[in-house]
Order: C-alpha cells, then structure tokens, then sequence
C-alpha cells in the first residue's frame, strides 16, 4: 500500500495555496487560514489520531466556506430585492450598497395595462383614416391594414378608438354668434346689454343650468335622432346610422406584434436582466463579523470531515503488526452531510428571519405588545 501523505501538525499558508485565490490577498484570511486549519484537526483527533490530509485540503475548504457563506447571503438579497434591481445597471458591485425598494419594475408591469387602456405603456398607438362611401355601412379593416399599416407577414392591427359618435353636446350649447342658443340674448337686451355684439357677451348662469341644458341636448339626440354607434368584430366594422355623404373616418389601432413583444427594442446594455447577472462579488472576508466567521470555521469543518472520509473510504483498512484497523469512513460522511445540511439551515432561516417582511411582521408585533402593556397601566384620576 502507497503511504498516505498526512498531516504534520503545522502549515504555512502563502499566496497561492488556495485552489481560486478569492482570498489570498486579505490579510485577516491570511491569518486566519493556518489557525482553522489547526482548529479542524485538533477537532478530527490531531495528535491522537493521524489525519490524511495535507494543508491544502485545509485551505481549499476554508476558501469554499467563505465562498457558500456569500453565495447564501447574496442569493437572499437577490431574492429579496430583485424587482427593484432588475434593469438597473451591472457597472458596479452591490456588497456593500443598501438596496432601496422602488416601482420601477411594478411601473413597468402596470405600464402594459396603460397600453390596453391607451393612458401610456409600450405599444404605439396608431392614428388612422379611412374613406367612408354614402350608403355604405360595412369595412373590412383587416383589408385596409394589408394595404395601408406597413406590417410584417403575419402581423395584424387591433382597432382600438373608432371615433364614430355624436358631436358633443356642448359644441351646440354655446355658440356666441348666435347668442348662446338658449334664449339668453333676450335676457341680455332687457339689461340694455343687446347692442353689443354677441361673441363678446356674456351672461354667468348657475352650474346646474348648464347641466341641464347640456343632459337635454344629449336626450334630444338620442331620443328624436339616429345614434351615432358601430359595431367591430374582427376588425369587420359596421357604422351606424348607414352614411349620407361621403367622409372620412378617423380611429386608432396597435400593432399586435408590437403588443407581444416580450423586450424593449434599443434598450441599453449591461443590465440586470436575470438572478446571474445581477452584480454581487465574493464577500471581503475581513468584513464579516464573528457570526459570520464562526459558521465559516464550521462549515469548514464540516467539508474536511467529508474529504477526510473519502480519503479513508479508498483504503478501507490499515494494516498494523498482527492486525488491520478499520477506518471510520462512513461515521465522517454521515456527520459532514448532517453538519452542512444543518449550517445550510440554519443560515437560510436566519435570512429569512431578517427579511423585509418578517421585520416588519415583528415591528408590528412589537407595537400591538407595547399597546396592550401601556393599556395595563393605571389611568390618574383628577378631582377637582
């Protein structure tokens, strides 16, 4: 059997003996690196028990440690704030920045509805005419957007407006050169008012009075004449009533392919467009703190215990004179994958438990136990 490199009981760590370097050039990891390397084999039974590993594997393992402790963290905070960091810039790293909550990106889903509804968003909407022919009632849109909507095969236009509707009610109400049209130039001849001309009178009537003009004007129109209505069913339009003279018919229409376009066209680059780009780097290993260290050195541990163990589950058993030891290949591997699946959780709830929401749950909570305490204090009474 080859004999089995083991460790020596003392290290030197240098730049470059870590298998990335992520670290090597921070001091406190410089300093820290030999000491959880005698940390963990003292824990394994160095000097009592032989450890089949050399320094390397002590430093490769303390490297990855600090490593998944970032990941873990800044997976969280990704999490926690990716709708707010979503198509902000990659430029800079984002360790040590305080991530502030904004709309940005509910604007954006909210902005689609705007399209619908024609109050803003991201698809154009289109102005359009079309001729309308006396006696002719029906017009295939569809027909016309082929000819006239510039689109791409397979495109098609959704008509939005077709602006086919009574003239408002309030063009009839006033017209000055006509002395308003609701009896008031009468009034104003009996103020001696009436040798002035019309379009430069006035006379100030109460609010209601308008209103009431104008709701009789539109029930007038909808009572005693045609009303001005269409239908449209897949961009087939019928116009009512039937025109009497020929005229042009305005309305507005999107592209649909503009509508389902899942991207912005020209948008800029180096964006935060998903969890992979968004700009965390590895943590500064000396700015964790002592919670931070401390579940580093154990899940330190916890990966030499498991390279400790494939070490010795390749050979089994050692011989010695007049017998063989058995090595505890499997009790290692049982307790390193338990022990990091533990640190794992154990650093996952306590993000969880320092999330935004969970903050504030608590901060309520706090407030509701404050409220019910001060309720149990005795209320002065003044006699006077």
């Amino acid at each position: 059997m080859a004999n089995i490199a083991i460790y020596t009981g003392s290290s030197f760590f240098t730049t470059g003996s870590t298998p990335f370097g992520f670290y090597d050039a921070d001091s406190a990891f410089r300093t820290d690196a030999d000491k959880v390397v005698k940390w963990c084999a003292q824990r394994l039974g160095y000097p009592i028990e032989n450890i089949e590993l050399q320094d390397i594997q002590f430093y490769a393992a303390f490297e990855e440690a600090v490593t998944v402790y970032g990941n873990e963290v800044y997976q969280w905070k990704i999490r926690e704030n990716y709708i707010s960091m979503e198509g902000s810039s990659t430029g800079s790293a984002l360790n040590n920045q305080v991530i502030t909550p904004n709309l940005s990106t509910t604007i954006k889903i909210a902005s689609t509805y705007g399209s619908e509804a024609g109050t803003g968003g991201t698809t154009t909407w289109y102005t359009a005419s079309m001729p309308v022919t006396a006696g002719v009632q029906n017009y295939n849109l569809n027909t016309w957007a082929s000819a006239s909507a510039s689109l791409q095969p397979g495109d098609s236009i959704e008509v939005k407006t077709v602006f086919q509707q009574t003239p408002p009610a309030i063009v009839r109400y006033f017209d000055p050169y006509a002395g308003t049209g609701t009896g008031i130039q009468s009034l104003l001849e009996s103020f001696n008012f009436g040798s002035y001309s019309p379009g430069i009178n006035f006379m100030l009537m109460p609010l209601n009075f308008d209103m009431l003009k104008l709701q009789a004007i539109e029930l007038n129109d909808q009572v005693r004449k045609s009303a001005y209505s269409f239908d449209l069913v897949n961009n087939q339009l019928r116009l009512f009533p039937i025109p009497v003279a020929d005229t042009t018919l305005l309305f507005h229409y999107i592209k649909k392919s503009e509508r389902n376009q899942a991207f912005i066209s020209g948008s800029a680059t180096n964006l935060v467009t998903n969890i992979s780009n968004v700009p965390y780097n590895n943590p500064v290993y000396s700015q964790l703190n002592s919670v931070g260290k401390m579940w580093v050195f154990q899940y330190t541990l916890a990966l030499v215990k498991e390279m400790l163990a494939y070490v010795r589950g390749k050979y089994g058993t050692i011989p010695i004179p007049g017998a063989e030891v058995t090595l505890n290949q499997s009790d290692l591997i049982a307790d390193a994958r338990s022990e990091k699946a533990a640190l794992l959780e154990q650093l996952r709830g306590t993000l969880e438990d320092s999330s935004r929401t969970k903050q504030l749950e608590k901060r309520s909570m706090d407030e509701n136990y404050v409220n019910q305490t001060l309720q149990q204090v005795p209320l002065p009474l003044y006699i006077f």
